[in-house]
């Protein structure tokens, strides 16, 4: 039986695949590429990158086929305090009650967070219900002095952010 693993070039960075492991699926493959990506999220402490972000999230929200409702949670550096998913859905939603996205970033003690969440549909543009709670979540943190950086919306391969689009103003 032949077995191989990745082989990866030192000198060029060159990642090369001679055969596939029939021994892991993709699913664990995932799974791990997950926690990896996890670790040197949290590590890192600070968002020096949209992209490595956006990285992370894509593939957190890659497998689910119902709405996650997230926050990554930040000190007042940005630096990163922690990352939760806070509400389960279905296919087509998730209840999200402000009261509890209040009581998650006092247990981190943050001063601000990102908001996030998946469309197991694919598509990542924003709802009207998307908007409406974006604007209560805001409105909730605000009279607590801590600011909402950005709400990302995950469709598949595609992320929306609220901030880039000038969602956020109210």
């Amino acid at each position: 039986m032949k077995r191989s693993v990745e082989k990866i070039c030192t000198h060029s960075n060159e990642v090369t695949t001679t055969d596939v492991i029939p021994s892991i699926s993709d699913t664990q493959i995932l799974y791990w590429a997950e926690r990896i990506l996890k670790q040197r999220f949290e590590r890192s402490n600070y968002l020096t990158s949209p992209d490595a972000t956006r990285d992370f999230l894509r593939l957190t929200f890659a497998d689910d086929h119902r709405e996650l409702f997230a926050m990554i949670l930040l000190d007042n550096q940005h630096g990163v305090l922690g990352y939760e998913i806070l509400f389960l859905g279905t296919i087509d939603g998730a209840p999200v009650y402000p009261r509890e996205v209040v009581k998650t970033v006092l247990d981190y003690n943050a001063a601000a967070v990102i908001f996030t969440h998946n469309h197991p549909s694919g598509v990542a543009e924003p709802s009207q219900a998307d908007r409406t709670i974006t604007v209560r979540l805001t409105r909730s943190l605000e009279s607590i002095d801590v600011k909402v950086l950005d709400h990302l919306v995950i469709g598949g391969a595609d992320i929306v952010s609220f901030a880039e689009r000038g969602l956020l103003d109210g």
